[in-house]
């Protein structure tokens, strides 16, 4: 495998994102802070005007591409709706990391690092795609430091129902990975492994925007946004491709992090997960069997129906404009009713 190659074409995308920022597609994000720093992370804490009387909420995001697929523009933002309804928010933004980095930094010591940092003892995690497989192994990990767990469009469990995902680690050869793996080779790989899903699926998406503006220039803020990636820790992926994908070790409740125990079953807090019926990458059938495994006694499932202009389906519960008219007042809601309780 030529991974120069691979490392160049980073170099590539990202100048081509900057040229579409000179244009006007680059993001429309709230002011935040940097609170915390350290190795593979940085913690934003978001400002903005209102009383913050609502939940701590902690964004996990998914660590493959930059972290403000969740603030892209003002119409389309999950930290403005939760700002709105007086929540404090705070945002994992991942950033590079050494090679040794693993389940064990971002499933558990990072998102630790950042409830401690933000002095939150507890705090509704809200995650996305694989930001999502950490954020509840996480709370399996740590459930004393969790009120709740929204989990949107998350791959948990795998297997027959996860054909996406068996493809695309089949590539891999995780003893003759490279230190870091670029953010290039994994949408190589991803667009190999379901053209129809990466690529046919945001040519289609783009023809249907074609006579909306509002959708199209989404679509194209989203198109802008897959360019910004970065390359993942060697560790990380390994043990994804292994212990997650193939062995479907944490909903068999045979996942171990450093000597602990990682399985739905552990997972006590009250949980909120968004389904995509539609989805092939995160069907229901790879979210269901860890709603059904896990031990919270408050359990919400909610239906994601689609959006038009947002290149991706998979994001659509991020920046879909459907998805902010129906799915977001449900979630906040739910936010609000957690941690009422």
């Amino acid at each position: 495998m030529d991974w120069a190659l691979f490392e160049q074409l980073d170099a590539l995308r990202r100048m081509q994102g900057s040229a579409l920022d000179a244009i006007g597609l680059g993001p429309a994000e709230l002011p935040y802070r940097e609170i915390h720093r350290q190795p593979g992370l940085t913690l934003r804490r978001y400002l903005g005007e209102g009383d913050e009387t609502g939940a701590p909420v902690l964004i996990v995001p998914a660590p493959i591409k930059r972290s403000y697929i969740w603030d892209l523009a003002p119409d389309v933002s999950a930290v403005r709706r939760c700002r709105e309804h007086g929540s404090r928010v705070y945002l994992a933004d991942w950033r590079p990391a050494p090679p040794q980095f693993g389940l064990a930094d971002y499933a558990g010591r990072l998102i630790l690092a950042c409830l401690d940092a933000a002095r939150v003892e507890r705090a509704v995690l809200l995650a996305h795609s694989l930001g999502g497989l950490f954020a509840a192994i996480f709370a399996a990990l740590h459930p004393e430091r969790v009120q709740g767990l929204a989990l949107l469009a998350a791959p948990l469990h795998f297997g027959a129902e996860t054909p996406v995902f068996n493809a695309m680690v089949a590539q891999l050869d995780a003893g003759d990975l490279p230190e870091s793996l670029p953010g290039s080779f994994l949408s190589a790989a991803s667009a190999n492994a379901a053209p129809d899903v990466f690529a046919a699926e945001r040519l289609m998406d783009a023809l249907l925007s074609a006579g909306d503006p509002a959708r199209l220039r989404t679509h194209l803020l989203v198109e802008r946004w897959a360019l910004d990636e970065f390359a993942l820790p060697r560790r990380l992926v390994a043990e994804l491709a292994t212990q997650i994908v193939r062995e479907d070790r944490f909903v068999a409740g045979t996942l171990e992090i450093e000597g602990h125990r990682a399985a739905p079953a552990l997972v006590t807090a009250p949980l909120l997960c968004v389904l995509d019926p539609r989805c092939r990458l995160v069907p229901p059938g790879a979210v269901m069997p860890f709603v059904e495994a896990a031990a919270s006694a408050d359990k919400t499932v909610l239906r994601y129906e689609g959006d038009v202009g947002v290149a991706l389906q998979h994001l659509g519960p991020l920046v879909g404009r459907n998805a902010h008219a129906l799915l977001w007042p449900q979630i906040v809601a739910w936010m609000a009713r957690t941690w009422a309780h």
